[in-house]
């Protein structure tokens, strides 16, 4: 009798380092991969706002497809359905007669609620079940301290694990994967393996690139290791990847892994193989180490939400801090229009809004100007980079937020201020010019400040506030004073 394994795939788009598929083709005769497009993550979601933007669906979409071609190399296919998984994944399983199901456990509550209904599904089939830890560096089955005992405090963790852990081996991708008897023979299998929608089809609006984004996303395992290639390897960037990571324009001032990572068409495990083997054969130094520095930060908050749950989500946070969050929604869509009147912070919206990504130094900027200068609830920021971000990770994206609204994993309670950062990591105002052009004739001084310009100025730059942008929704220097104080 033949034994069956089904691999559902979940932010795991990938056949390199995916145990769940690695498991499956060595332990069962066959294996049936299945992917759901699950209606609940293209509908509306916290606070009103679109749950999945047409950034993360295109990139999801894309990657999908690019799955489903490295799976067809490989004598096999991925069978694509929208609904429901719960409904999905255990209606296949039976219908194939498959005896388990393997997948990868994602720790945050609707995707653990998710799981748990499958597996309720399954079980109900008489179908077994398997979760396997596949998205951070570190396994968990490997840090020196069990999950619900670990520091709350990321530079003591990483010193445990960095003296207590090692980074288990990438596992090859499978060259082989038979389908199962059931599945019809090409001539008469039609579209049984299902056709992938597009964003209309999830109910998005699709949205034409932004020529002035820095990097084209696409989507798949295969664009993501021509970038890891690209960026280590080719252009030999991480030699000064510490130096530039803050730079706001150019498509190598950063990895920009993060959109590869986010759905697993990346994994963490490579990209370390891949540092430490550029540290044996070009160089090793303060850049190296800071990239997998980051991915240290990346799986700190992962196990955060294994630990700490549900309470990412409130607004109290994982510390349990009362604070007085106001829910003022014109200020809050002034804010994610860019339309502050505070050039760094609305450059930094617009290029999100337009590209569906910012760099790591804008989000903490604007989730501070957000949080800590407007007081407005965090979890409202949070909720709209969940709707507009391509490289979306229900882990970092709310427990930075967290973080940076002092309800998270620090015991400071520290804010940035935009001015200053901007004209620090801005000087020449470089940035604010590409992405808010009406600001262009301007000086960089007056790029960073417009509202010090006095009429004759704007009459000479051919700038008019509040007709051609915005005066400030506050006074800036007032509340930074403030909050000095």
């Amino acid at each position: 009798m033949t034994d069956t394994a089904v691999v559902w795939f979940r932010t795991d788009l990938r056949t390199h380092d995916n145990e769940a598929l690695v498991r499956a083709v060595d332990e069962y005769d066959t294996v049936l991969p299945v992917y759901c497009f699950d209606p609940r993550e293209f509908g509306e979601a916290t606070f009103g706002l679109a749950k999945t933007g047409p950034y993360r669906a295109q990139f999801l979409i894309e990657s999908v497809r690019d799955l489903r071609g490295s799976l067809r190399e490989a004598g096999s296919d991925l069978f694509v359905r929208q609904g429901k998984p719960e409904n999905v994944v255990s209606e296949l399983a039976a219908e194939h007669g498959a005896d388990i199901v393997h997948y990868h456990t994602t720790p945050a509550t609707e995707e653990r609620a998710v799981e748990a209904s499958v597996t309720d599904g399954l079980d109900e089939h008489g179908i077994s079940s398997r979760g396997f830890w596949g998205k951070t560096l570190y396994h968990i089955e490997d840090l020196p301290t069990r999950v619900e005992r670990i520091d709350d405090t990321f530079t003591p963790w990483r010193r445990t694990v960095e003296d207590g852990a090692t980074v288990r081996d990438p596992l090859d991708a499978p060259t082989s994967v038979t389908l199962p008897e059931t599945v019809s023979d090409a001539e008469g299998a039609g579209d049984e393996p299902g056709t992938i929608p597009t964003p209309g089809d999830l109910g998005i609006e699709e949205h034409e690139p932004d020529e002035r984004a820095a990097i084209d996303f696409a989507g798949g395992e295969s664009a993501g290791l021509r970038r890891l290639t690209e960026y280590v390897w080719e252009g030999d960037h991480l030699r000064e990847y510490k130096e530039t990571r803050n730079g706001l324009l150019d498509a190598d001032y950063s990895s920009k892994f993060s959109a590869w990572l986010a759905l697993g068409c990346l994994s963490p495990r490579l990209i370390h193989e891949h540092v430490e083997r550029y540290e044996c054969e070009r160089i090793s130094n303060d850049s190296t180490y800071w990239l997998v520095f980051e991915l240290l930060w990346r799986d700190f908050m992962t196990f955060q939400f294994e630990k700490h749950g549900s309470d990412f989500f409130m607004p109290t946070g994982i510390r349990d801090i009362e604070k007085s969050w106001q829910r003022d929604e014109a200020a809050f869509e002034r804010w994610a229009a860019g339309e502050t009147g505070v050039p760094f912070v609305d450059a930094n919206m617009r290029e999100l809004n337009e590209t569906g990504f910012m760099s790591n130094r804008g989000r903490q900027n604007v989730a501070s100007f957000l949080a800590d200068a407007l007081g407005i609830d965090w979890r409202l920021g949070a909720a709209y980079f969940e709707s507009r971000l391509v490289d979306y990770d229900v882990c970092s994206n709310w427990g930075n937020w967290a973080y940076q609204a002092g309800v998270g994993n620090d015991s400071r309670d520290g804010y940035f201020d935009v001015l200053d950062q901007g004209k620090r990591y801005d000087p020449n105002a470089a940035y604010i010019r590409h992405w808010l052009p009406e600001l262009d004739a301007l000086p960089a001084d007056a790029c960073h400040e417009p509202w010090q310009l006095s009429p004759g100025q704007q009459e000479m730059y051919d700038v008019e506030l509040d007709e051609d942008y915005p005066e400030p929704m506050i006074n800036v220097e007032a509340v930074y004073d403030q909050l000095d104080g």
